[in-house]
């Protein structure tokens, strides 16, 4: 960070729906492209710096728990940070809200300071599909899922593993995580919920997952599969990719003690090189 800059960690909320995902992307309105659009306004074009987020949602995800952290100058982030919110809110979309902006530790890093990221997944087996206020976060399932069969499946996946059959392989980039929370419940009688949590995910994990254990929760697949997948070195052809709009990034976690970021940071960055694959 530069001197003379304070670090701001921002909270923020969006319905994915007509964003193609978080990043930066010519000629695609993207989260981050309205977010920055907006801080541009709020202080001036390029004053704040350095926006990183915790996890980089896809075309169609949600978040109600997305963090990022940006860098302004600390006479400006003195002078505009009582009215920073309402300023943000009355000038991005309504599909992107900042819930609150804090001045934070310089050595806060919203990716590489987190602990874990919790994700939940909400689909409805109702023979009539999803109810209208909630179509954009429902994915409708055409076939009865077996609340019993997806926890079955589910509990091969927990634990420190190797994900490649359900990862987007990037160069340079490991497929191992460590998933320390899967489980679904019955949020009413016909929406189901499928949570999980892990320190982080590579690409299209989430989904990929939901949409093996789909397929055991209707029957189509035994409740093994899943978990036998993991046995896999190159991504499966056999695991359907569930679709977006059923995913939201519901909470990102960090350590309770803000002397713990850097150590944090600096021990995910070594996980993250070339050498730990």
């Amino acid at each position: 960070m530069q001197q003379g800059y304070a670090r701001i960690r921002l909270d923020v909320s969006y319905d994915g729906t007509d964003f193609s995902g978080w990043a930066v992307q010519p000629q695609r309105r993207t989260v981050a492209g309205v977010l920055t659009e907006a801080l541009d306004r709020a202080f001036g074009p390029a004053v704040a710096v350095g926006l990183t987020v915790a996890g980089r949602t896809d075309a169609g995800v949600h978040a109600v728990g997305q963090v990022c952290h940006l860098d302004v100058p600390v006479e400006m982030w003195a002078e505009r940070a009582d009215r920073l919110l309402r300023r943000l809110a009355g000038t991005l979309p309504r599909d992107v809200r900042v819930r609150s902006a804090t001045r934070v530790p310089a050595e806060f890093d919203a990716r590489f300071s987190a602990t874990f990221r919790r994700y939940a997944y909400r689909v409805t087996d109702a023979p009539y599909g999803a109810e209208p206020l909630r179509r954009h976060d429902t994915l409708a399932w055409p076939r009865p899922l077996d609340l019993a069969a997806l926890n079955a499946a589910a509990a091969q996946l927990v634990g420190e593993h190797d994900f490649a059959a359900y990862c987007r392989r990037k160069e340079h980039a490991t497929t191992i995580r460590q998933i320390t929370r899967l489980d679904w419940h019955r949020d009413d009688d016909l929406t189901l919920v499928g949570t999980v949590q892990a320190d982080a995910f590579c690409q299209a994990m989430v989904r990929s997952l939901v949409g093996a254990m789909l397929f055991v929760g209707d029957g189509r697949r035994p409740d093994r599969w899943p978990g036998g997948l993991l046995t896999r070195r190159e991504r499966s052809s056999e695991v359907t990719v569930a679709p977006p709009h059923g995913l939201t990034l519901i909470e990102v976690g960090y350590p309770a003690d803000p002397a713990d970021y850097a150590t944090r940071a600096t021990a995910t960055r070594r996980l993250r090189l070339p050498t730990a694959l």
